[in-house]
């Protein structure tokens, strides 16, 4: 592998980003659809039910789907115009090969299958099995997810296989199951509605799950106390009863002298914790020193207010708490995660009405995605790759032996550096663009230069792609039958709509394709869409991820079932825990010890503030398909970096002057947007671009020892204002970023 095989600006002429925008007049047919597809919206883990007008194999406009229960029609800024990715004129119609001084070309499916098997068997006959790795994304559906799982254990035989919810819900889950024995949130969103005091932590779901917004509403209606827990005022943090501008990096601090005002005060379900719990003493004993006085001087938020929140939340009889990646992109995100149940717990608000803790789902199917088997330690139903009895099980359905069954792998960012050490030769990814969404993506682009061969499956031709030796046109989410699971827990249907265009074939039929010329055609073999979903639901069968009573059919009828649905006469699990059975060995719910630790990196003198990053309500994590869209583009076009005015004043920086920002990795360039609603020791940057206006040629590969998540939301950095206002004409071309 090489660099790149012409200049990026050729690449971006060839390929896009180009920006999509519906004609004037609208897509032909749009008022007289051949049909309308009931389907989800392709974003976040909220999968908003959408409706899909469909002429000529094309889909050309939506309807609200106003009967599906979760946004009841409602749709955000980037579901209205998800449906722009189907007619655009970046979409690969054919597999293309890597052409060394002109680019890509057009080449023939046999030519590029068999490329691609020659160069896997090449690389394992010389370097080993585990020298071919496969990355995967959690856009794909169950289905998908599922045959990704069986395809690299069984046909690519590597146990180098992990997915882009490593950057996503690891650290929640893996809290989740230390408490709970299962990684699902444990209420159905309704339940919001009646609560009485709601904390949101670290999720800005005004503008990352804008449709989510609606029940906090709902229950703000009927009285509810909202507390936000964030370091800007993100805007439900506009109306909150309490915003608690925490510093980043601090969060565990802020829950732990939370927990200790409750227990000081007897603010505890004594019943709940005595006989439906573990490990409270042990989790207490860790907080015992946690004064508001502390915890002001550590978080920077005032004892005051502190107080007033675990007052709030110790009052409330019913309560809901919800957090996001603001908590879990950290070194100890785990211990985030942990710090936010054991408020839960110790008030014993959860396994009821109108009581719950979710974990908010950022990817489209980062639920279901992260359940049955495409990341490195787990295997269907939620199962643990190095359990015995679970690796057998899976073998048997399978119809492999237990000892061919690859062990534990290792994550994203480890195969970056595994890639940089020479362990790894090669590489497949499926929807996953990791030169824009992994941490210190200089590091990310040098290791695909080492790479001695890489194919891609996509549908656009993202940044990644571009270094790779083949790419092969898969299929949008409309494209195939499937499922996904959204942030609820609720299995839904994804509809064909309509079919590939061109010559490019669905991810399914590529990854059959690929598994037949790698000698495994008989392991997969399937009629359709539906017969993954039936051996995934046995394989899943009797595992915390239970989809056993889940049918295609038992999803239509319903608009959906929860999980877990052991047998089809189980009407699914809207709610969990409402038996105070929990899903560990001992059946109780488990505090955790979640001391404060510092984040990875600090500031210092050379590096004197503190950078964070997020998301923006017009684009979607690396924006291979929001940039896309001239709408998405036009509301947002380019990162701005968030300064405080008094900070602005210290490094004399003007509105929209152009500021170096620099790090112990790299440095980039962002327009300067002053403003009163963030923390004046912190700046923030939107993550969602490549090349020079990257926020992630800034962040560090600083990972949490559990979860492996990256540190996206602490870093070191240095300002240097550069004396030039921003040319409004510039932005014109930020979405492609070069």
């Amino acid at each position: 592998m090489a660099k790149l095989p012409v200049s990026t600006e050729k690449i971006i002429e060839a390929f896009g980003p180009h920006l999509n925008y519906t004609p004037k007049e609208g897509y032909s047919g749009r008022d007289e659809p051949d049909k309308m597809v009931k389907t989800h919206c392709c974003f976040c883990g909220m999968q908003c039910g959408i409706q899909l007008s469909v002429k000529d194999n094309k889909v050309v406009g939506f309807e609200p789907w106003m009967e599906f229960p979760f946004n009841e029609g409602r749709l955000c800024p980037k579901g209205v115009q998800r449906y722009m990715q189907n007619n655009h004129p970046d979409r690969l119609l054919h597999p293309i090969k890597r052409v060394e001084g002109k680019g890509f070309e057009q080449t023939t499916w046999d030519e590029a299958m068999d490329k691609t098997v020659s160069e896997i068997k090449r690389i394992q006959e010389k370097y080993g099995k585990h020298a071919f790795s496969m990355l995967s994304g959690v856009s794909l559906t169950n289905e998908k997810s599922y045959l990704v799982g069986k395809f690299a254990r069984v046909a690519l035989k590597t146990r180098n296989l992990d997915y882009n919810g490593r950057l996503c819900m690891v650290s929640a889950g893996a809290g989740n199951k230390k408490a709970f024995g299962l990684d699902r949130a444990s209420n159905n969103y309704s339940d919001l509605e009646y609560a009485e005091v709601i904390i949101v932590a670290g999720a800005n779901i005004s503008e990352t799950f804008p449709t989510l917004t609606h029940w906090i509403w709902k229950a703000r209606d009927r009285g509810a106390k909202l507390i936000v827990v964030d370091p800007r005022v993100i805007p439900l943090a506009r109306t909150a009863d309490v915003h608690l501008d925490v510093r980043p990096g601090t969060d565990s601090a802020l829950y732990g002298a939370m927990l200790k005002y409750l227990v000081d005060h007897d603010m505890l379900d004594h019943d709940f914790i005595d006989n439906h719990t573990s490990g409270f003493q042990e989790t207490i004993d860790a907080v015992k020193d946690y004064t508001l006085e502390w915890a002001e001087e550590i978080t920077g938020i005032s004892k005051e207010k502190i107080k007033e929140a675990a007052e709030l939340w110790g009052k409330a009889k019913t309560s809901f708490l919800l957090h996001a990646r603001g908590i879990e992109h950290h070194s100890k995100g785990v211990d985030n995660v942990i710090g936010c149940i054991n408020l839960v717990l110790a008030t014993g608000r959860i396994g009821r009405p109108y009581c719950g803790y979710g974990t908010i789902t950022g990817q489209g199917n980062g639920q279901g995605g992260r359940e049955h088997g495409h990341k490195c330690d787990q295997l269907p139903g939620n199962r643990d790759i190095e359990n015995m009895d679970h690796r057998k099980y899976i073998a048997d359905v399978w119809k492999i032996k237990e000892e061919d069954m690859p062990h534990k792998g290792i994550t994203a960012y480890e195969i970056i550096e595994a890639i940089h050490s020479g362990e790894i030769k090669g590489l497949i990814s499926i929807c996953f663009n990791p030169l824009v969404s992994l941490p210190n993506n200089n590091y990310v682009r040098s290791a695909l230069e080492k790479l001695e061969f890489y194919v891609a499956i996509d549908f656009f031709l993202n940044e990644t792609a571009r270094h790779a030796d083949i790419v092969l046109a898969g299929s949008l989410q409309e494209e195939e039958e499937g499922t996904t699971t959204s942030a609820e827990g609720r299995v839904i249907r994804i509809r064909q709509a309509v079919t590939p265009p061109g010559d490019a074939r669905t991810d399914t039929s590529i990854l059959l394709e690929l598994a037949k010329r790698l000698g495994e055609e008989e392991r997969f073999t399937y009629a359709n869409s539906e017969a993954i979903f039936n051996e995934l639901r046995v394989a899943s069968k009797g595992g915390t991820a239970d989809y056993n009573g889940i049918t295609y059919k038992k999803v239509e009828d319903n608009m959906g079932v929860f999980w877990p649905c052991p047998t089809e006469d189980h009407p699914g699990t809207p709610r969990l825990w409402e038996d105070k059975k929990f899903a560990t060995p001992d059946g109780k719910a488990h505090f955790n010890p979640a001391p404060y630790k510092l984040p990875g990196e600090v500031t210092d003198e050379e590096y004197p503030i503190t950078l964070t990053t997020g998301r923006v309500v017009s684009q979607y994590l690396s924006g291979t398909q929001t940039r896309r869209i001239g709408k998405l583009v036009d509301q947002f076009p380019e990162p701005l970096l968030e300064i405080h005015p008094e900070m602005a004043q210290k490094y004399n920086i003007q509105q929209r002057e152009l500021v170096k920002v620099s790090t112990r990795r790299g440095e980039g360039v962002f327009p300067a947007n002053i403003v009163e609603t963030i923390r004046k020791d912190t700046v923030f940057i939107p993550y969602h671009w490549p090349g020079k206006k990257s926020a992630n040629q800034l962040t560090p590969g600083t990972l949490d020892p559990i979860s492996k998540i990256p540190e996206f939301k602490v870093c070191a950095c240095k300002l240097e204002p550069l004396g030039e206002i921003e040319n409004s004409s510039d932005k014109s071309n930020a979405y492609a970023s070069v």
